[in-house]
């Protein structure tokens, strides 16, 4: 018999950030009143959660500190008012004259419970001519995050943002300590979606006995830039719950946390890794 105080809800949006990020929190208003219908814990938003500007100057001329963060203050007054647990997957923050691309956590008090600064830059040149050099634009993260949330009981959740998903190092530490959840928010490149998404997420599940939770931005934003859509949540079988598939959307699952147990149980790769020689 499964225990009901590890089956907890949540969702994830899925839209098309503009460059406005008061257009933007305007147009995924419906998509959280919705998921708080549907009794949603945690309702996770994308990375770049509220605006994607078409110029990496121009992230940088916008960006404000947390304090000034308007779409951070109308996310926590929701959260609040709602007393739900919100994901916001990213926005831009000015620390000490340098911009990180920063997710965070809002407890159901309005209250920043956790914040993480992506690690991995994604500066790629893609074989199809696309080229991106997120390093202009943001300062790393050096500092992998595990967060504790009481809901029925204390869940613990990993917190990376897209890129991260090539490293799957980061990941299994995150699970080796611990989490049971994963969340992956992204603005996933189209191009590199339909041939890695879905792979690289259910790796991941897979290897860490995690549960998935990745909500993505989707369509063409500024300047033409297309990101590949496809929402997942995952079990830690590497069983894809739910897709949100390529339109503006909601996704939504009840998860069992015995699951992660039973998962690890089965296959316990996480406590059987061994140390080997790398000389070579």
């Amino acid at each position: 018999m499964y225990d009901k105080s590890n089956v907890i809800s949540v969702s994830c949006l899925q839209y098309t950030s503009t460059t406005n990020e008061l257009h933007t929190l305007e147009m995924i208003k419906p998509l959280i009143n919705k998921a708080i219908d549907l009794g949603s814990d945690i309702i996770a938003l994308p990375e770049c959660a509220t605006a994607i500007q078409g110029d990496p100057l121009n992230t940088i001329k916008l960006a404000k500190t947390q304090s000034e963060n308007i779409s951070l203050k109308i996310l926590k007054e929701i959260a609040k008012t709602n007393s739900v647990h919100i994901l916001i997957g990213s926005l831009p923050i000015k620390t000490n004259n340098k911009i990180t691309n920063r997710s965070f956590l809002i407890g159901p008090n309005g209250k920043t419970l956790y914040k993480y600064d992506k690690i991995h830059m994604f500066d790629v040149n893609l074989p199809n001519g696309e080229s991106y050099k997120e390093s202009d634009t943001y300062s790393p993260g050096s500092k992998a995050v595990l967060a504790k949330v009481k809901l029925q009981k204390i869940v613990k959740i990993g917190m990376t943002i897209c890129y991260d998903l090539r490293f799957p190092k980061l990941f299994q530490d995150l699970a080796i300590n611990g989490a049971e959840i994963i969340t992956v928010p992204s603005a996933f490149s189209k191009n590199t979606g339909k041939l890695h998404w879905h792979t690289l997420l259910r790796a991941r599940a897979i290897e860490t006995g995690c549960f998935i939770i990745a909500p993505a931005q989707t369509g063409t934003h500024c300047k033409g830039r297309k990101t590949y859509g496809h929402s997942l949540i995952i079990s830690p079988w590497g069983k894809i719950i739910a897709d949100a598939k390529k339109e503006t959307n909601l996704i939504n699952a009840k998860i069992n946390l015995d699951i992660v147990k039973e998962a690890r149980l089965a296959i316990p790769n996480l406590n059987a890794q061994r140390k080997y020689l790398t000389d070579l």
